[in-house]
């Protein structure tokens, strides 16, 4: 009986589980909840159609395919880390940069975070990488990637050793496709009244800010889609389904990145945005000119 190829991301959150003894222990390393390692676990041994583990009392040990299964995922990402340094190795004349970003972060403020390293004396071969922000952490903590770029910082608590470095905030612009904009500018923000609206999920840590600047301006917005990724939220306004709030940037911006145009200031509603690293100091030399640059005022509010 055949059976599908498993997800790489399933192999490799066996391969962790398989080397911690215990689900709690390789969530904690991941950064990820129980459940979620839990259900990776479930869908790869479907894929195989065969036990990687049996309990034993609060440890997991590995069946005779599971042990199987772990010589292979060794093989394999053994051989991944040795392909990583011969194509760096093979390319010494630039500094590889393996940067996450989270689906929060728009795409634009991405572009201006990382614009800077490309004016470095070395040139830099960035390797961008976008998930959810707990994958990326626990991606970080594995050293798979050099830092993340968020719009949140680090919980305190996390069992995780890596720390937040404040980037940048930046005040929030409502903006619409031309007919909306158009429509909502005048009298704005008592304009919003009933408009309709994008906005981010409540898992979002801006869109907490955005309720309370509706309730203190007394506007019940007309809520007609609600979206994790930023990416999408943005195409959806861009096509003139509701408003949407975006981090400050020039008008010029805001229409060729968004399609959109300006219908208002939101000076009280900030996104902070984030560099997570391994390190509390930042050693990688197109990192530090990120941060550099922040302290400059090279990617104060546009």
């Amino acid at each position: 009986m055949s059976h599908a190829l498993p997800n790489f991301r399933h192999l490799y959150y066996f391969w962790v589980v398989a080397k911690e003894g215990s689900i709690t222990r390789a969530a904690e390393r991941l950064g990820l909840a129980i459940q979620t390692v839990s259900t990776q676990l479930t869908l790869l041994e479907q894929a195989f159609g065969k036990a990687l583990f049996t309990q034993q009392g609060r440890r997991l040990n590995l069946t005779e395919a599971g042990r199987l299964a772990l010589s292979y995922a060794d093989q394999i990402f053994l051989l991944g880390e040795q392909m990583q340094e011969a194509l760096d190795a093979s390319d010494s004349t630039r500094i590889r940069l393996a940067v996450g970003i989270s689906d929060s972060l728009p795409k634009f403020t991405a572009y201006r975070l990382l614009e800077v390293t490309t004016q470095l004396a070395t040139p830099v071969r960035l390797v961008c990488h976008e998930d959810q922000y707990e994958a990326l952490l626990g991606d970080l903590a594995l050293h798979k990637l050099d830092v993340v770029l968020t719009d949140r910082a680090v919980p305190t608590g996390t069992t995780l050793r890596v720390f937040s470095h404040l980037l940048s905030e930046s005040e929030m612009f409502v903006v619409g496709a031309a007919a909306l904009a158009h429509e909502y500018r005048d009298d704005f923000p008592a304009s919003l009244h009933g408009a309709p609206f994008l906005l981010p999920t409540r898992n979002n840590a801006l869109r907490g800010k955005i309720d309370d600047w509706f309730e203190r301006h007394a506007i019940r917005p007309d809520v007609v889609g609600e979206f994790e990724d930023n990416a999408l939220l943005n195409t959806f306004g861009r096509r003139g389904l509701g408003l949407f709030f975006t981090p400050a940037a020039p008008a010029a911006d805001i229409d060729y990145q968004l399609g959109a145009e300006l219908v208002g200031r939101v000076p009280e509603v900030r996104e902070h945005f984030y560099a997570i690293s391994n390190e509390r100091k930042i050693k990688h030399p197109a990192v530090e000119a990120i941060l550099s640059a922040v302290h400059k005022g090279a990617l104060a509010d546009g």
